[in-house]
């Protein structure tokens, strides 16, 4: 893993020639062989805001690197699926949060006098700031979520 700091940069040089470009206003972050090899990487942009890109199951996906709840640090957190969804799980005090949509997940019961215990997965509703993934001729950008 490695924390950079960066502001909007060019990509080294491509030895592929294309037409595509990387997003408007968009964070090159590195080759897309070294963050699947790497699985985890870190990067602080924009002189202040640290983002985690990783590599799971064939996906990338970028995110705060600070959990929402009490900043815990999301690149030691294990990834484990609840109710068919990815989620990484904060290694401070372990609040689940979904990859793909930043959501928060908890385990829920509907009636505690019921025996036994019925729990299920519900959400707390998008929590963590996540950001969109773009790749180009191999090359890995982030587009900053600013809401």
């Amino acid at each position: 893993m490695s924390s950079e700091e960066e502001t909007r940069s060019s990509p080294p040089p491509s030895s592929s020639a294309s037409s595509s470009s990387p997003p408007p206003a968009s964070h090159f972050i590195g080759k897309k062989e070294d963050i699947v090899q790497a699985r985890r990487v870190t990067k602080m942009l924009n002189g202040g805001r640290d983002i985690l890109v990783l590599f799971h199951q064939g996906q990338l996906y970028a995110m705060d690197q600070r959990c929402y709840h009490s900043g815990g640090a999301l690149q030691h957190g294990d990834i484990e699926e609840f109710n068919g969804r990815l989620c990484i799980v904060c290694p401070w005090h372990k609040y689940k949060i979904t990859l793909a949509e930043g959501e928060g997940l908890y385990q829920a019961v509907d009636d505690p006098t019921a025996k036994p215990l019925r729990t299920q997965w519900r959400s707390k509703g998008v929590k963590q700031r996540i950001h969109k993934v773009t790749e180009v001729n191999g090359n890995v950008y982030v587009t900053l979520n600013d809401q």
